[in-house]
């Protein structure tokens, strides 16, 4: 089985947060191409079915933004997909973590990630634009912040709805719940949104902020090579 109740949501046995990135809404009344790319939270925890389900969806690159002391895979993933890493959290520098670190694990981090650490957004975005013919999977840890922010980079080259992108961001908060309780945590999306009233911000607002800057980021080459992928 491939779906749960979101015609986009993919079961992957070991992940708990994936979904395409196709079918939603673009600017020009268009839609983004299903099996192009997917996003997740972490494929580490995949089971012998979990990666056959990869697999079998087409997913032939990887690209993981976690730090390379982050990646403990049950298993190694199959002979036929490349393993790409951007990690993000390295890449972003102590300065960054030093001013912006409080805004991690919050929208509010997008703006200032996409405005200071760019070079590693565009390395995401280039090995997702350049990978091999077959689907991309772009994943970190929970499949929240980090894919968040480059789903929302990706989806912006491709010129998906403001709306579709806020709401593909929020399935995250709910597909997680499991994830809190197996490890015995308060639900995250309560710091989340606590951090969000004391900025006096909503989620949506933050999120239409960097798409703002998320389309200027990209080089207008790469920008149309993203959309290719997508489109």
């Amino acid at each position: 089985m491939n779906t749960t109740t979101d015609t986009r949501q993919l079961h992957w046995d070991g992940c708990l947060n994936v979904r395409d990135l196709g079918g939603l809404p673009t600017a020009d009344g268009e839609r983004t191409r299903p099996r192009a790319v997917v996003r997740a939270d972490n494929l580490d925890r995949l089971t012998a079915e979990g990666h056959a389900a990869l697999v079998a969806y087409g997913i032939r690159t990887v690209v993981d933004l976690r730090d390379a002391t982050e990646h403990r895979p049950l298993l190694p993933l199959d002979g036929a997909v490349r393993l790409v890493r951007v990690p993000f959290d390295e890449l972003a520098g102590a300065a960054w973590w030093e001013r912006y670190g409080h805004l991690d694990g919050t929208p509010l981090a997008f703006v200032p990630y996409l405005e200071h650490c760019a070079g590693a957004v565009l390395a995401m975005a280039r090995a997702v634009a350049e990978a091999a013919p077959g689907g991309v999977v772009v994943h970190c840890g929970a499949g929240r912040d980090r894919t968040g922010l480059a789903a929302l980079v990706l989806l912006a080259a491709a010129e998906a709805e403001e709306a579709a992108v806020v709401a593909d961001y929020r399935l995250s908060a709910a597909n997680l719940r499991p994830l809190w309780r197996m490890l015995g945590r308060p639900d995250e999306q309560e710091a989340v949104e606590a951090a969000l009233a004391k900025a006096g911000i909503g989620a949506p607002e933050a999120l239409a902020a960097a798409l703002r800057v998320a389309r200027q980021t990209l080089p207008a080459e790469l920008r149309a090579a993203v959309r290719a992928r997508l489109r």
